[in-house]
C-alpha cells in the first residue's frame, strides 16, 4: 500500500531535489542492413531508425506530462557500425555516420550512439575503417556518439587499439580546436562495455539484444545528497542503508516509466541503469554527496571508500527495486559535468592519480577530463590503458573520456556549455609512455579469466 507521505516524499524528489529521467534510450538492431553499396546501406540505416524511433519523442514528453516526471534526454542507439558495414573505406563510413545523424535529427534526439567498434581481440577491416573515420565523422556530425571496446576480463586488453585511439582522440581535438576539442566529448573507450547502457556517449545495441528495446537511465545525485546531508551524526553503515532505501525508490520510478514507455511504443523493456549522474547545475553533484559525507574536498583521503560506499549502496538499492537493472549502475564522476568535482580540482584537492584510484570503485572511470591540448597521443594511450587494466583485473566496467584541449595548458578554463558543463584543464604526469605504447600486441587476460 502507497501511503500519502510517501507520495509526497517523490514529489519533493522531483520538485526541489533535482530528480529525474535522465535518459530514454531505444536501441535499434541494424541486422539487415547490410550488403550494397554505401548509399544503399545508410538509406537502410537511416530508413529503420527512423521507423523504429519516430515515436520516441512523442511518447517521452506524453509520459513526462502525464506523470510529472522530469525527462531529460531521448536517445537511440544502434548496433555497432563496424558489425554491419564490413567492407567499407574510411571515406564510406563517413558516409554512414552522417546517414546516421540525418536518421537522429529526423526522429528528434538529441545523440544516437553506435558509431562503434568491439577489438578487445582484435580488429576486422570494418572495425578499422570506422576507427580511423572517427575524427572526421564527429567533427562533422552534431549528433552521433563513438565507442571502442579495446579489452575485457576474459580476452585482456588490445594494446595496438590502445595506441591507435590515443592518436584518434588527439585527431579529433584537432578537428573542433574551434570548440576547445569538443568531439572528445563524444568518444569513449572502453574495457568490458555493456550492450545496454542508456547513456551517451558510450551507448551501444549489443548483439544479445532483441529487435527494438528500451533502456532507462535514472540520475539522482541530488536527493542522495539531501539524504546523507539530513544524517549527519549517522555512522557509514547506517548511512549506506538510507542511500540503499533511496535508490530502492527511485528505481521504482525509473521501472514505470520504461515499462510505460515500452508498452505504448511496442517494443521490448530492457533495463534500468540507476546511475548518479550529475550534472553542472549546483546540488546535483557526486563530490557533494562525498564532502556531505565527511570529507572537506572531494580527492582529500578516504574518497575512495566513500566512493565505494555510495557505489555499492545504490547498486544494493536498485538491484532490491527491480529485477531488471542493468548498464552501468553506481555513480558517475565525470569532472566537468560535476560542479563540485570542478571545484575540488580547483582546490587543487582532486588530481588524475586520485580519479584514477576512484575509478577502481565507481561505475565507469576518467570521465569528461579537459587535459592540456600538447599531451602526446602516447601518453593519452598509456593513460587508457590504466584505465583497461583496472577494469580487466577487477571485472569491471571502466571507461575513458578524455578532452585534449587544443591550445590550452594546465590550470586554463575551457567552457563546452550545457551538460558538458566547463572546467580546468588537469595537469597530467609528463614523463613519457611512448616505449611502453608502442610495443603494441595483447596484454593477455588475468588468470580469474580462467576459472568461469
Amino acid at each position: 500500500m502507497i501511503h500519502p507521505e510517501e507520495v509526497m516524499e517523490t514529489l519533493n524528489m522531483l520538485q526541489s531535489q533535482k530528480l529525474d529521467i535522465r535518459t530514454i534510450t531505444m536501441g535499434i538492431s541494424l541486422r539487415g542492413c547490410s550488403g550494397g553499396s554505401v548509399h544503399d546501406v545508410g538509406r537502410k540505416i537511416f530508413d529503420r531508425i527512423v521507423n523504429k524511433a519516430e515515436r520516441l519523442v512523442k511518447v517521452g514528453e506524453d509520459i513526462e506530462r502525464e506523470y510529472g516526471i522530469p525527462i531529460v534526454n531521448k536517445r537511440v542507439s544502434v548496433t555497432p557500425i563496424a558489425l554491419i558495414a564490413e567492407g567499407f573505406s574510411p571515406d564510406e563510413m563517413v558516409v554512414l555516420g552522417k546517414y546516421v545523424d540525418r536518421a537522429a535529427e529526423e526522429v528528434g534526439v538529441n545523440f544516437i550512439g553506435g558509431f562503434s567498434a568491439l577489438v578487445h581481440k582484435g580488429f576486422t577491416q570494418g572495425d578499422l575503417a570506422l576507427i580511423h573515420a572517427i575524427p572526421r565523422t564527429l567533427a562533422g556530425t552534431e549528433r552521433v556518439c563513438a565507442s571502442v571496446n579495446v579489452g575485457t576480463t576474459k580476452a585482456g586488453i588490445n594494446m595496438d587499439a590502445v595506441s591507435l585511439m590515443g592518436r584518434v582522440i588527439k585527431e579529433t581535438a584537432e578537428l573542433t580546436r574551434h570548440r576547445d576539442g569538443i568531439g572528445c566529448a563524444k568518444i569513449v573507450v572502453f574495457c568490458n562495455a555493456p550492450e545496454d547502457n542508456p547513456f551517451m556517449a558510450g551507448a551501444f545495441h549489443g548483439i544479445g539484444e532483441p529487435d527494438a528495446s528500451i533502456n532507462i537511465g535514472i540520475s539522482g545525485p541530488g536527493v542522495v545528497l539531501h539524504v546523507v546531508r539530513e544524517h549527519p551524526e549517522a555512522d557509514l553503515g547506517t548511512l549506506a542503508n538510507l542511500i540503499k532505501n533511496t535508490a530502492f525508490k527511485i528505481t521504482r520510478m525509473g521501472e514505470l516509466v520504461g515499462r510505460e514507455a515500452s508498452r505504448r511504443l511496442g517494443v521490448s523493456f530492457g533495463i534500468v541503469d540507476l546511475s548518479l549522474a550529475p550534472t553542472p547545475a549546483p546540488g546535483d553533484s557526486v563530490a557533494e554527496i562525498l564532502e556531505a559525507m565527511g570529507l572537506e574536498k572531494c580527492g582529500a583521503p578516504g574518497s575512495t571508500a566513500a566512493l565505494a560506499l555510495l557505489n555499492d549502496a545504490v547498486k544494493k538499492g536498485g538491484a532490491m527495486a527491480s529485477s531488471y537493472v542493468g548498464g552501468l549502475s553506481g555513480a558517475f564522476i565525470p569532472v566537468s559535468e560535476d560542479l563540485g568535482m570542478v571545484r575540488a580540482v580547483e582546490a587543487g584537492s582532486l588530481t588524475i592519480d586520485k580519479l584514477e584510484a576512484m575509478t577502481s570503485v565507481c561505475s565507469v572511470g576518467l570521465d569528461m577530463v579537459i587535459v592540456p591540448g600538447d599531451i602526446p597521443a602516447e601518453t593519452i594511450a598509456a593513460i587508457i590503458a590504466d584505465e583497461a587494466a583496472i577494469g580487466m583485473i577487477n571485472n569491471k566496467t571502466t571507461a575513458v573520456r578524455v578532452i585534449p584541449a587544443p591550445g590550452k595548458k594546465a590550470g586554463e578554463w575551457v567552457e563546452f556549455g550545457g551538460l558538458l558543463g566547463r572546467g580546468p584543464v588537469m595537469e597530467v604526469n609528463c614523463f613519457s609512455s611512448a616505449r611502453f605504447v608502442e610495443r603494441g600486441g595483447r596484454i593477455p587476460a588475468p588468470i580469474q579469466a580462467l576459472t568461469n
